[in-house]
């Protein structure tokens, strides 16, 4: 009885054995790759498989999901002779499960060591400040050369990316002089440029100023000019019609005695305001004879009457 236990035991796990050795369960978006005796027998897609125990053994797993490699840092020499520590990430994707396992013993380190090699070739062709500049270019270029090799190893490569470009501490130093420099250049070119313009802009004002007070003043010197014409004319209305009256009224009966009248007031009054205004006059050896000197005014206005009429007021 206890040999018949043991005996049914070891079947048990031998038909354990069998079972784990031939039932194999294949995840999604992978790949194994079956060799019977050594020897590539197939490959197994996704789902459950059955093979045959001790001989078909599981050589290779290959998933078929895009897979993220880092790329370790490395220093680059550029054109101009600077050293440059870069590091960069690569994605790529098995195409071929084969392939992969039989074109090339381990693809994780080969894409790495081609991406290593491609970068330090691209880097070396540019100059410091190019580097940054264009580093899609420079992507492109190392994914072209690992894809070329990788075509052999059933290995796709999907993209290239630069993480980070770090130059020398002094480079460093130096960039951030010409950094700082060419800020202080851009803040000079704007407080120039903003100088122009208020300059351009007090000039405009100044020169709007002038051109309106020249209006200005052209239009006072021609109202100053009407008013003074239509003073003059007014004047020479207001004289004009005196005049009329004046020979109307001497025409007149009684014309004369009036003119006489207003002649000797005229006088007498004329020659108080003199009395009034300076203690010094000098007086005609004729003043007694006021008669006399209003005989004399009205002789001119007599002469003037007769050529009054001729006169078109």
């Amino acid at each position: 009885m206890p040999g018949s236990v043991i005996v049914t035991a070891i079947i048990a796990i031998f038909v354990i054995v069998v079972v784990v050795k031939t039932a194999v369960v294949v995840p999604q978006r992978s790949e194994f790759i079956i060799e019977r005796l050594g020897k590539y027998s197939k490959t197994l897609m996704a789902g459950f498989h059955v093979l045959l125990p001790f001989i078909d053994i599981i050589a290779y797993k290959r998933s078929l999901k895009e897979e993220v490699i880092d790329v370790p840092s490395q220093n680059c020499i550029t054109a101009d002779n600077i050293t440059l520590e870069v590091d960069g990430v690569l994605y790529l994707q098995v195409l071929n499960s084969k392939q992969s396992a039989y074109g090339i013993d381990n693809y994780h380190i080969a894409c790495v060591q081609l991406a290593q090699t491609s970068l330090r070739s691209a880097i070396g062709k540019m100059e410091l400040d190019r580097t940054f500049e264009e580093r899609e270019s420079i992507n492109a270029e190392i994914v072209k050369a690992i894809d070329e090799a990788a075509a052999n190893w059933g290995v796709k490569v999907l993209r290239y990316e630069i993480s980070d470009i770090t130059p020398p501490q002094s480079v460093m130093a130096s960039m951030e002089k010409q950094m700082q420099a060419e800020r202080e250049k851009r803040a000079e070119i704007a407080t120039s440029e903003g100088d122009r313009q208020a300059r351009i802009n007090r000039a405009e004002g100044l020169k709007t100023e002038a051109i309106q007070i020249s209006e200005g003043e052209k239009q006072k010197r021609v109202n100053e000019a009407e008013g003074q014409a239509a003073e003059i004319r007014l004047v020479a209305e207001a004289t004009a019609e005196g005049l009329r009256k004046v020979a109307e009224s001497l025409q007149t009966e009684g014309g004369d005695v009036a003119a006489n009248l207003r002649v000797a007031e005229k006088f007498v009054t004329e020659w108080g305001k003199l009395a009034k205004e300076s203690n010094t006059m000098i007086i005609p050896a004729n003043m007694g004879d006021l008669g006399g000197m209003v005989a004399t005014a009205m002789t001119i206005l007599d002469k003037t009457k007769v050529k009054m009429p001729t006169v078109n007021l």
